[in-house]
């Protein structure tokens, strides 16, 4: 039964990986940048520091530094109902903010999967980020100046146990469920495991248990591009000359891993721009890069917060890998983008095999990484059906199991005990 749901799953993988075919209109398509980008657009609606601000005195991280003054911006749309128990915690990735609308919008609202109806929604700013919450480009209120390079090196359970201690003052006794994909999958996984604000359920989508040698080297290069801009400074730049450059390239270079072979050659082909400039695609990448500066996206905040990701390990403190996985009780729901590189479905799969109350779903896509953004229609349905089954199911009774399958797993390394690189 292991290997035959294993085999499926791969089958699964691979007839979708086949390139799609290219019309000879398509092929001769000239486009601007703009026209270029349109299609595969950004992942991300209008980015914003928008929202409220909790603020913690002080804030000790699990490296062992005091934060004051730390914080939190955050969005809620919903009530809290008068037992305190219908949060719907919802974490955002990487270049995300607290503003759920702009990202996951179709998602939200009365009637639809993020139910504003039942669900008091919470989405927060992660710490360490640019968007409203203390990070690189916040002032040090110890010495009146950017943190910058100066700041710590956070976890993704620091940004958790922050969003909890934010929770608690916003009179939340048990969040319903956490929702999230990529890094925000990282830190519904780390939820799960939370002891300052009880959590019923997970959804975790395009994300693993423990940042694997492959997205640490991948983050390491795009940290590297940052570095080698000569404006880096160490990450001691001056707000008004950043290393644009360097986060420019580290973009483009994160816009491959997040989609797939099968969809840059049904957008882009081989086709080149007017006048023989550039490849389509190389246009496009750029533009890219280019949009994340506008975003307003900070290189400090980058390097910080890949940072971060890279120390994720659900296990570390806790045991032996799978035995941690194999005490995570909460009914969780693990989702896969069939087409994504960066995560791929393999550690997924891995997850839903010694987590006992998981369950497993593939999304067939050509989107790649981003799918979990992207496919709004079939995140959405697979949310709302785990949610329905919860409700429709006795409080701590819920006994969905997925086949256990074995994969290979490493060491569990403790980052957090070495210094900033």
């Amino acid at each position: 039964k292991i290997w035959h749901r294993l085999c499926l799953e791969l089958r699964h993988f691979f007839h979708l990986q086949k390139p799609m075919e290219r019309t000879d209109a398509h092929r001769g398509k000239m486009l601007t940048p703009e026209a270029v980008a349109a299609p595969m657009a950004d992942e991300y609606g209008t980015m914003n520091s928008d929202g409220e601000t909790m603020v913690m005195d002080e804030f000790l991280l699990e490296g062992g530094q005091m934060l004051r003054k730390v914080e939190t911006r955050y969005k809620t749309w919903g009530k809290l109902n008068s037992r305190c128990d219908n949060a719907a915690v919802v974490c955002h990735a990487l270049t995300g903010n607290a503003n759920l609308e702009a990202w996951w919008g179709s998602l939200l609202g009365p009637g639809k999967p993020l139910d504003t109806s039942k669900y008091f929604i919470f989405c927060a700013n992660v710490l360490g980020s640019c968007y409203g919450s203390t990070g690189p480009t916040s002032i040090n209120p110890d010495t009146g100046k950017r943190y910058g390079g100066d700041f710590p090196l956070v976890s993704i359970r620091d940004m958790v146990r922050l969003q909890a201690q934010v929770l608690k003052r916003l009179g939340v006794g048990e969040v319903a469920v956490v929702i999230g994909g990529s890094m925000g999958g990282m830190q519904a996984l780390e939820w799960g495991m939370s002891l300052t604000v009880p959590v019923r359920s997970v959804v975790s989508l395009c994300a693993s248990g423990r940042h694997q040698p492959w997205q640490i080297g991948i983050s390491e290069s795009q940290r590297q591009a940052i570095m080698a801009d000569p404006l880096w400074k160490e990450g001691h730049y001056p707000p008004e000359s950043p290393p644009t450059a360097g986060l420019s390239v580290a973009r483009m270079m994160a816009m491959l891993t997040y989609r797939s072979h099968p969809g840059y050659w049904t957008k882009f082909g081989r086709a080149v721009s007017k006048g023989n400039e550039a490849f389509e695609v190389e246009q496009y990448l750029r533009h890219q890069g280019e949009r994340f500066h506008e975003r307003g996206f900070d290189a400090m905040t980058y390097v910080t917060l890949t940072r971060a990701m890279d120390t994720h390990d659900i296990s570390r403190g806790r045991g032996e890998y799978t035995a941690v996985l194999g005490a995570m009780k909460v009914p969780t729901l693990i989702c896969s983008i069939s087409s994504d590189v960066l995560y791929p479905v393999s550690e997924q799969l891995e997850l839903a095999a010694y987590m006992p109350n998981a369950q497993h779903h593939l999304i067939r896509s050509d989107e790649g990484h981003d799918g979990f953004l992207l496919e709004h229609k079939k995140v959405g349905t697979l949310i709302r059906g785990f949610l329905a089954e919860l409700e429709h199911s006795p409080r701590g009774h819920h006994t969905t199991r997925a086949s256990k399958t074995p994969t290979a797993v490493g060491s569990s390394a403790g980052l957090l005990t070495i210094s900033k690189l």
